[in-house]
């Protein structure tokens, strides 16, 4: 008789998903993706349904190290909330690479969200200048929840700072803020805030900045901003003079390089030469070169990789 494969629901996945803990495990990701024992070719990206029924794109991501291979299935509808059902749906396989056996099934949303949070989180520990200032956070949806847990849970942060065109949602990851033991407060613009806050993380499917742009006169070299939104190419959270001199200052980070020209509207949008964008993986080993370099605040743009669902499904599998 086969042994029941453990199927994980979105509590149990998160539960073996500490922020902390996956920071580390996709900080271990990144030497194996120097090192090539880690790799994951492009997401295969595919429309499903019709505009009758219901339009969705069903999203397939496999990725392998030397004993893990994993393949991350996630369909995304949204119009799905005004059926009662989320958005994102999705499950994670974990199988044995030497003999094909199936370890684990997970829940895909939950292991989306969590390393998202993650590899910003560890993007922060490693670039930002001042990681026990004040974090702004701009948007109400699920990636700012699991940001704000990640951050809150990784990071000595005195306050914490939201806003969203939802109020109602800003105020309930406010109260979530206070359980967690930071204190934290809704605003209804970011410039006023923006001159104390040392980190910035933007979370909306917006199609025009929600940030003010260089000549503000509100940035500084201390500021770090982790754009985690923008995936497709006419979305756009960053203005485009804050990418151009991040840019130029060599302080513009991805966390990888895989599938940027394609789903990366903010520097899409700003016309950024992809030479000048520089790779988690290598980045990482000049940090300290990078937090004392001026010009520029460090903008971290993060479009997702398989290997960063890899590393979480190491650390839930114990493997």
């Amino acid at each position: 008789m086969t042994a029941q494969l453990p199927t994980l629901d979105a509590a149990s996945t998160a539960a073996r998903l500490p922020y902390p803990e996956l920071a580390l495990a996709i900080a271990s990701m990144l030497g194996e993706l120097r090192d090539g024992t880690a790799m994951a070719p492009p997401r295969i990206a595919l429309p499903v349904g019709d505009a009758a029924q219901g339009q969705g794109t069903l999203l397939v991501m496999p990725a392998c190290n030397r004993d893990i291979v994993m393949t991350k299935n996630i369909t995304v509808h949204p119009d799905n909330p005004s059926r009662g059902l989320p958005n994102i749906l999705g499950e994670v396989l974990v199988a044995d690479a030497h003999t094909g056996q199936r370890v684990a099934m997970l829940d895909g949303p939950t292991v989306t969200g969590r390393r998202t949070a993650a590899v910003s989180l560890l993007a922060a520990q490693s670039f930002a200048p001042d990681p026990a200032g004040e974090l702004l956070i701009v948007g109400a949806g699920v990636q700012a929840q699991t940001h704000l847990e990640a951050f809150i849970a990784g990071l000595p942060v005195r306050k914490v700072w939201l806003q969203s065109r939802t109020r109602d949602k800003a105020e309930a990851l406010a109260a979530q803020a206070r359980l967690l033991g930071v204190a934290a407060e809704v605003v209804d613009g970011v410039a006023a805030v923006l001159p104390r806050v040392s980190m910035v993380v933007t979370v909306t499917s917006s199609r025009s900045p929600v940030l003010p742009d260089l000549d503000s006169g509100l940035w500084s070299d201390r500021h770090f901003v982790a754009a985690v939104g923008a995936f497709r190419p006419d979305m756009c959270e960053l203005p485009p003079q804050l990418c151009r001199t991040a840019s130029a200052a060599g302080r513009l980070l991805a966390d990888t390089l895989f599938g940027i020209e394609d789903e990366a509207g903010d520097l899409l949008q700003a016309g950024i030469d992809w030479q000048t964008v520089q790779p988690f993986e290598t980045a990482i080993l000049q940090a300290d070169a990078l937090r004392a370099r001026a010009g520029s605040p460090l903008v971290f743009k993060s479009v997702g990789y398989a290997l960063w669902d890899l590393a979480a499904c190491i650390l839930a599998s114990g493997r």
